[in-house]
């Protein structure tokens, strides 16, 4: 069993940056972000794989937000920047234990997910 911890988030003005980590009890291999905004659905933001040789984003985010690792550390970081008020959303991280298959975008293909951190962006 592996538990995850966020901490980051809160509240910053449009083109602001803030940055969210995610603390993991144990080893995990592929970790990776997503956001779930009010009335929209979970969707992917970014992926490392634990070497870090594999790193995804989604399409949307035009190079603003950079994914990365510390495995001595057993914690992933979200750097966002040029924050826009449509990034408002409660971002969760994920982390795998074994490779399902899925796709790294498929919120199917984690076993463990964080507590949520709210990010809220004033215009």
């Amino acid at each position: 069993q592996v538990q995850l911890v966020q901490s980051g988030g809160g509240l910053v003005q449009a083109g602001g940056s803030l940055r969210l980590s995610c603390a993991a009890s144990g080893r995990t291999e592929g970790m990776a972000w997503f956001r779930q905004a009010p009335g929209k659905q979970r969707q992917f933001v970014a992926f490392n794989s634990r070497s870090g040789s594999k790193t995804y984003y989604a399409d949307f985010l035009k190079g603003r937000f950079t994914i990365s690792r510390d495995n001595a550390k057993n914690t992933m970081y979200l750097q966002m920047n040029s924050l826009e008020p449509e990034d408002t959303a409660v971002y969760y991280c994920a982390a795998e234990v074994n490779n399902n298959g899925a796709a790294y975008y498929n919120a199917l293909r984690y076993d463990y997910w964080g507590e949520g951190s709210l990010v809220t962006v004033s215009s």
